[in-house]
């Protein structure tokens, strides 16, 4: 599997980012055999939350002979130093380490958040307080939603993160607005030598009333072709990776996409977002 530099941590990520979301509610046997999986395809970076359900409770036992194996990214919705700080050690202690690689504060979805995070006993002190101590080597800001590009070019105004995660796909970039914020996001993360790590990308579109089959929170895209084609969109841009998706079944797929990356054109880029506005995006 092709692997990119993670801006200037340096490391080289594996394109596929193991999105631990598909652990929310799964038996340990279970999470064994899919981490097996991952380790089999060679992936090296794990992105995980103690949002994510037993997420950090099924990758614990892993870290004590695989840590090595691992960039490991975690994250908080703490928005205060005190919140971010404990949730930070009970993070550690569930995954049985005893530092991160990355630290992110997670799901910044608002100006009004950023502005929190960023205010006097604000989460941003815990982050710089756990650096200084060895928590963790790296800082980082992630979330979703329409607005998350612009907030994210305005987070790197206020201060010098080393990551950045946000969603991109092709129904979500024919909205024009986003499109223009993702490419300007993507491009000062170039220039600022800034990781950059997508989620969304084989996304179809919100569930709706449609039953639900599988435990993604949004409509994925479930076909190989369909999801080739997703990621193929989303790596042909200057990213290092995708977070593979929320759910045990459709994760091989997107492993094998990532596998068998093939680079688009900018004429069938342009033609698969011509084309997302025949979705609905999951972000308006």
């Amino acid at each position: 599997m092709e692997k990119r530099r993670f801006g200037r941590t340096g490391h080289q990520s594996t394109v596929a980012i193991f999105g631990a979301a598909a652990f929310w509610d799964i038996e340990q046997k279970d999470a064994d055999h899919v981490m097996e999986t991952v380790i089999e395809a060679g992936i090296n970076h794990i992105d995980v939350a103690p949002s994510y359900g037993q997420a950090e409770l099924r990758i614990g036992p892993w870290m004590n002979t695989e840590r090595k194996r691992f960039f490991l990214g975690c994250k908080t919705m703490e928005r205060t130093k005190e919140g971010a700080l404990r949730e930070m050690q009970e993070s550690l202690k569930r995954l049985q380490t005893d530092s991160f690689d990355l630290y992110q504060c997670h799901a910044i979805t608002t100006m009004d958040e950023l502005d929190a995070i960023f205010a006097k006993g604000g989460a941003m002190e815990a982050m710089q307080g756990a650096r200084e101590q060895g928590l963790t080597k790296y800082i980082g800001i992630t979330g979703h939603g329409v607005d998350a590009p612009k907030i994210y070019l305005e987070a790197l105004r206020r201060f010098d993160f080393d990551s950045v995660l946000f969603p991109i796909n092709f129904i979500q970039m024919a909205n024009p607005e986003f499109r223009r914020a993702a490419e300007e996001l993507i491009s000062v993360c170039r220039a600022k030598d800034v990781g950059t790590m997508i989620i969304k990308s084989i996304t179809k579109g919100p569930w709706g009333e449609k039953p639900k089959t599988s435990t993604t929170w949004y409509e994925p895209f479930d076909k190989m072709d369909e999801i080739q084609r997703g990621v193929n969109f989303v790596l042909s841009y200057d990213v290092t990776g995708v977070c593979t998706a929320g759910d045990i079944t459709i994760l091989p797929m997107v492993i094998r996409a990532c596998e068998n990356f093939t680079p688009q054109s900018t004429q069938e880029q342009e033609a698969l977002i011509e084309s997302g506005s025949q979705f609905e995006a999951l972000f308006k």
